[in-house]
């Protein structure tokens, strides 16, 4: 009814009214439903380590180390390719500041390598300069771009619900500070809480399965594991051509040696405890190989390479012989670190291009050694001891050394 007609109803006479009936009973109102809005779960607890760097582990001077010519020259060009992220990204070890970089970069199209690293680097020790170095390769396994007989252990991609969010971090010993909320990788389940995302063991039980998330199926799920480690590799499929895949993230869990562990609990005798030798015994003890892998939640997920080599942490990609993964909190990514090692074949100048997972503490490194057999064989013997040095920019050393704070 319009507004007039509502006001001419009032004009009519009360007595015409009673002609036509009561008015209409109206239903009764009904309040809407309260919606109350959920309580935000509360966040999962996690205990990290101690926070460290290399300022926090401490810095000093140390004499320039010696460098072949051919070792500068492939030094030099490794180095020119990390010059892009150098001058983009801060330095979590406190060491440098992304402008320091500026002059080497610079210098490094045209420059003699024989001069260059002297010319616009300090050497520094960081803590007691004690370097320990293991290494890695790209290995070939056999794969198949689709699920078939012999092909069964799926090869996942990222999952999308892998997303960052609240964890309570709390440190080892309450008395030295308060629990702080977090940002960490996780999932959230059917009710809406945050949790730790599925671990080695439910993923392999078939957490994943039915999510479209196989990018390609391996043979043999020991090969597999170990091209996780890894973190890159090539899969040679049954037509003979080859399927190249990269890293492309993790599942959030902390990554667990298990070579470390069966060490540790006698399973390996002496001379046992290269890559070979752990492989020998996870195929000659197959379900207490496969619960032990298990031990390492750590799962990685791949995606197809079709550019050169496999890449880095730094989006570039890394080259045998000179490349090294490294704990950035203590080795600027990008920075040369040279090494005098009990394995020469280890000697020299390496550019730090990659991390990994296991890759932590001042001066511990992986060194890569490209691909094929003599790759493998270096890289899974590789366990060298000895002392490095970090080659920092001029401007970097003078702040450090002359005891001024670093600045963000």
């Amino acid at each position: 009814m319009s507004a007039f007609r509502r006001s001419a109803a009032f004009l009519i006479p009360l007595a015409i009214t009673a002609c036509v009936g009561p008015p209409k009973r109206q239903p009764p109102r009904v309040a809407p439903p309260v919606v109350t809005q959920p309580t935000p779960p509360p966040p999962v607890i996690i205990t990290p380590p101690p926070p460290a760097n290399a300022v926090a582990a401490g810095v000093s001077a140390a004499s320039f180390p010696p460098i072949s010519a051919d070792n500068a020259t492939r030094a030099l060009t490794a180095f020119q390719a990390t010059c892009p992220s150098l001058l983009r990204r801060s330095d979590a070890s406190g060491l440098t500041q992304k402008e320091d970089w500026r002059s080497a970069c610079d210098a490094a199209p045209t420059a003699n390598a024989a001069t260059f690293f002297p010319a616009y680097f300090t050497a520094i020790r960081v803590g007691d300069g004690a370097a320990k170095a293991t290494g890695y390769y790209e290995p070939e396994i056999a794969g198949s771009r689709v699920q078939a007989e012999g092909y069964t252990i799926p090869v996942y991609a990222k999952p999308t619900d892998i997303v960052v969010g609240p964890m309570l971090v709390c440190p080892p010993d309450p008395a030295t500070g308060p629990c702080q909320s977090k940002q960490r990788r996780g999932r959230y389940d059917d009710t809406g809480t945050f949790v730790p995302y599925w671990d080695r063991g439910q993923i392999e039980d078939g957490a994943l399965a039915g999510k479209d998330l196989e990018i390609a199926w391996a043979a043999d799920p020991i090969d597999l594991f170990f091209l996780e480690v890894q973190g890159s590799g090539r899969l040679r499929l049954p037509d003979g051509s080859v399927m190249r895949i990269g890293y492309a993230g993790q599942n959030g869990h902390d990554y667990t040696g298990i070579g470390a562990l069966m060490k540790s609990r006698g399973l390996l005798g002496p001379g046992q405890t290269s890559m070979q030798g752990i492989v020998a015994y996870l195929r000659e003890h197959p379900e207490e190989g496969r619960t032990i892998m298990r031990e390492n939640r750590s799962y990685v997920f791949f995606r197809e390479l079709t550019g050169p080599g496999p890449l880095g942490a730094l989006g570039v990609a890394v080259t045998g012989g000179v490349s090294i993964a490294a704990d950035p909190a203590f080795i600027p990514l990008g920075a040369p670190f040279w090494m005098d090692l009990d394995r020469p074949e280890a000697d020299g100048l390496w550019i730090a291009q990659d991390t990994g997972g296991a890759i932590k503490g001042a001066n511990r490194v992986d060194t890569f050694w490209g691909a094929g057999e003599d790759a493998k064989r270096i890289a899974g013997g590789m366990l060298a001891r000895g002392q490095g040095v970090v080659l920092i920019p001029l401007a970097s050393a003078a702040r450090l050394l002359s005891n001024a704070p670093p600045q963000p």
